[in-house]
């Protein structure tokens, strides 16, 4: 791992940019060392430098943890592949024209998924070797990673997921294997997910400790205060 850049921002929030061979990613810590860990992704390969994700983590990071985020493959600016290129195509026309649009959701995020979570457990094993992090590690954002994360890496010990991203048939039937404990965000009028996929998912997850938070509004109406009651959330599991 190799930091490329550091700038100490207004909320006394220190934010790291760094390459892992073809990854980039950004760190954000404040406060005493070693802190625990939260890694924090967008959903369906939006761009870490995107701003709802950065707001989130530099709240989350000036509460105390080390927050971290990537670009895996296929994500932000990172190449992507024909078939990947073709789908997303698919999907702006799908969508304008009001057509169904799951298999192609599934054609997209599926290999997203694969790809990705390679990717994100090399940075964990990179991130946990640094001195300034330690103790258990949380998740927050992309459902449809999340799940599989969870799933696979049993150093991830509590998971904050957004119900707003498409989530694949695979990673619903693995939602069972999830059993930390769980925190799922859910926008009753999201125009994107329909609401009663968000709830079986949250049915099926494993988990003995699983709490849903329905808010009113659309896709990114997430009240500002979930991100307080996350806090509380991870507080408990990782502090």
């Amino acid at each position: 791992m190799q930091f490329t850049s550091e700038q100490r921002l207004d909320d006394n929030v220190l934010e790291r940019e760094f390459t892992l061979g073809e990854i980039p990613g950004t760190l954000w810590t404040s406060g005493s060392a070693p802190a625990p860990l939260i890694l924090m992704a967008h959903n369906n390969g939006l761009p870490k430098a995107e701003p709802r994700l950065v707001a989130r983590a530099r709240y989350t990071a000036a509460c105390g943890y080390a927050v971290a985020t990537i670009d895996a493959a296929g994500c932000g600016d990172r190449p992507r592949s024909a078939a990947e290129e073709q789908a997303r195509a698919d999907l702006r026309r799908a969508l304008q024209a009001g057509e169904p649009a799951d298999e192609i959701f599934e054609s997209l995020v599926g290999p997203l998924v694969e790809r990705a979570v390679p990717e994100w457990r090399t940075t964990l094993d990179a991130l946990l070797s640094l001195p300034d992090i330690g103790g258990p590690v949380g998740y927050s954002g992309w459902t449809a990673l999340g799940i599989r994360l969870a799933a696979v890496d049993p150093r991830i010990a509590a998971a904050g997921f957004f119900a707003g991203g498409y989530v694949p048939r695979t990673q619903r039937e693995e939602a069972r294997q999830v059993t930390i404990p769980l925190l799922f965000l859910l926008q009753w009028d999201d125009e994107g997910n329909p609401r009663q996929r968000a709830l079986d998912l949250f049915d099926a997850f494993g988990s003995k400790e699983k709490t849903l938070h329905a808010n009113m509004g659309g896709h990114t109406g997430t009240p500002w205060f979930e991100r307080e009651d996350g806090d509380r959330f991870f507080g408990r599991h990782l502090k």
